[in-house]
């Protein structure tokens, strides 16, 4: 049972490629927030380039935090659209040797220029590194819909991966229907709490959710959450220090 929260390695390009000074800067601030809220969580989540913008590689970012906190656990996003089997095989692979505790294999957002669909789907690229043996070395997980339709996920089913995190949930009763149905087939559910705060408004705007069901009480939310699910993922893209607070509370 574990509180989880997701943390955005640092931009490689913000409007001009970052020179090593600027992109040194970038990658203190990010340990420095590792290191504060690996003192309140049980595991820290790492994103691949949210929205296709080059970031750090979400397996360097996890080594940077596993290197000055052994006792967490860490996973990490890794972007499909643009790679091929040859270069996920990679990344998995860096992400065993680094010690990393999971992977969540993803389309990801299509990137701002450059090839937009290497057409490679996760649920196979994670059946296929079962089938090879790989989820015997590393947790590999899937997403799911926070609204799922059950008759049209087989082929996620059939990859068998460790578990399932969600989309942003809204209600409890969404949690609820996932974990009902999927749990008792022996997958690991960990939802996915968006922090309402007036600094992640523009998020859940593009996300089209409604927080209004558990925005007045967001620690009681999510208590309930992990009372259910026995895991949670909380994102706050926008506020570090909201986050941060509702972290202690729990």
């Amino acid at each position: 049972m574990t509180i989880i929260y997701e943390l955005n390695p640092p931009k490689v390009i913000q409007g001009k490629i970052l020179s090593h000074s600027e992109l040194q800067e970038s990658v203190d601030k990010f340990k420095s927030k590792s290191e504060e809220v690996g003192k309140v969580c049980d595991g820290i989540h790492v994103t691949d380039s949210v929205l296709g913008i080059p970031r750090i590689s979400p397996i360097t970012a996890g080594f940077f935090i596993k290197n000055s906190n052994d006792k967490i656990k860490i996973s990490a996003s890794v972007r499909v659209r643009d790679r091929n089997h040859t270069s996920i095989t990679q990344t998995i692979c860096d992400a065993i040797l680094l010690n990393l505790n999971g992977v969540l294999v993803v389309k990801g957002d299509p990137p701002p220029t450059g090839p937009k669909d290497s057409r490679l789907v996760p649920s196979e690229v994670v059946k296929q590194f079962n089938e090879q043996g790989f989820g015997e070395k590393i947790d590999l997980y899937l997403s799911i819909s926070s609204n799922p339709n059950f008759d049209k996920i087989h082929k996620k089913v059939e990859a068998r991966p460790k578990g399932f995190v969600t989309q942003v949930i809204s209600s409890v009763d969404q949690v609820t229907n996932i974990v009902d149905k999927l749990k008792p087939q022996g997958f690991r559910i960990i939802p996915c709490v968006l922090l309402a705060s007036e600094l992640n408004q523009k998020s859940a705007q593009m996300l089209n959710l409604d927080w209004s069901g558990y925005s007045k009480d967001m620690v009681g939310f999510v208590k309930q959450v992990h009372r259910i699910a026995g895991d949670v993922l909380l994102s706050s893209p926008n506020d570090f220090r909201g986050a941060l607070e509702v972290l202690k509370k729990l």
